[in-house]
């Protein structure tokens, strides 16, 4: 693409001298008889040099030049001014901000030699410019996901007071409309619930009562997030958690098992604590796996992740025949552990909705651990 350069005199043949070295050369001459006609144009359509004469009627060559300096959309462009002067005047020229002179009558080497030059100097100046603009772009866009992943990263950590981490993960990356519609999935549970809880809240203050509460809701709410379960729901001191959803989980049975025994091993010092303050509370646990219908529940402004199925209910009566300390599963969720845990029989139990007894199995720890 042609170079522009506008040519400024308000003498008719010395313009017509200029355009025509500059226009034989390749380049595109753009010209103007007035001070005040050559900032309009260059204002309507920015030229590469400008050869400014000096001495003109109403703005001289250092008015323009001067404005051409204040201008920030112009200051950067390259002048000459074109004078038959007294080289004295030329510190004139320079406080007015000429970058380079041309000494009438033009010598044709010498103006096109000073075009190039200046040229080359205004195409490192547009080229700096360029890339400024793509720095400034890529901060820009640098910035912007900075602040969507700061934004992203507060929306992980407000959903994971109501989810999981791996459904609120889910939900932040765009996968979680699909994982909250109705889906049926295998599933391991758990249900846990603290012994002598009802007569402890009778007899205690509820800033305590809160305390103990806060202090193993911790201690599950490690555990669950280590071997990557998904809290249901709290109820007071129950709790529900199940393994294998929203995110699919290898071995999900046998995660959900070692959760348990981590859990009443690591319970034994909670509780010594508590007995120390005059608090006799144990836990009991129930797990078994088996079929489920998971997803969203409740209605807007307020939903839960919920699985609904049997193997909930039995879980729930499992939990609810275990003493404290005991982890109690059935024959069906055993045989998918078996080479992990001991466990021992408890015989037959009657459970609450199921016309059958269940034969009742309580996990006294991992194979093989001391």
């Amino acid at each position: 693409m042609a170079r522009k350069i506008l040519v400024v005199d308000d003498q008719p043949m010395n313009i017509k001298l200029l355009a025509g070295i500059l226009e034989v050369k390749g380049y595109e001459v753009t010209t103007s008889d007035s001070g005040a006609d050559a900032l309009a144009k260059m204002k309507a359509n920015t030229p590469d040099i400008v050869l400014l004469d000096v001495m003109m009627p109403g703005m001289n060559g250092y008015e323009v030049c001067q404005a051409i300096r204040a201008d920030p959309l112009l200051r950067a462009l390259p002048v000459v001014l074109v004078t038959a002067l007294d080289p004295s005047e030329r510190v004139k020229g320079l406080e007015a901000g000429a970058d380079d002179f041309l000494t009438k009558p033009i010598n044709q080497p010498e103006l096109l030699a000073r075009v190039r030059s200046l040229l080359r100097v205004k195409e490192y100046h547009d080229t700096i410019q360029a890339q400024a603009g793509e720095l400034r772009e890529w901060n820009e866009k640098l910035e912007q996901r900075v602040q969507d992943q700061v934004s992203q990263l507060e929306r992980m950590g407000r959903l994971k007071g109501f989810f999981s981490p791996q459904l609120a993960e889910a939900i932040v990356s765009g996968g979680g409309d699909e994982l909250l519609k109705p889906h049926r999935r295998e599933i391991g549970v758990v249900f846990l619930d603290l012994r002598g809880f009802t007569a402890f809240t009778e007899s205690t203050e509820p800033e305590e009562v809160m305390n103990v509460l806060a202090e193993y809701h911790n201690l599950v709410g490690s555990l669950v997030t280590q071997h990557q379960g998904t809290i249901e729901h709290f109820a007071g001191d129950g709790m529900m958690i199940f393994f294998n959803d929203p995110i699919p989980l290898a071995n999900f049975a046998e995660e959900a098992a070692r959760m348990c025994v981590a859990l009443q091993q690591q319970f034994v010092a909670l509780r010594q604590n508590w007995v120390k303050r005059g608090y006799d509370l144990n836990l009991g646990a129930g797990l078994a796996v088996g079929y489920a219908t998971l997803g969203s529940i409740g209605y807007e402004g307020r939903w839960d992740y919920a699985a609904i199925g049997s193997v909930t209910n039995l879980t729930a009566r499992l939990c609810s025949e275990a003493k404290g300390g005991q982890i109690l599963t059935n024959q069906k969720t055993l045989s998918r552990i078996e080479e992990l845990v001991q466990a021992e029989s408890v015989g037959s139990l009657t459970l609450k909705g199921f016309p059958q007894p269940v034969q009742g199995f309580h996990i006294v720890g991992l194979r093989g651990s001391s």
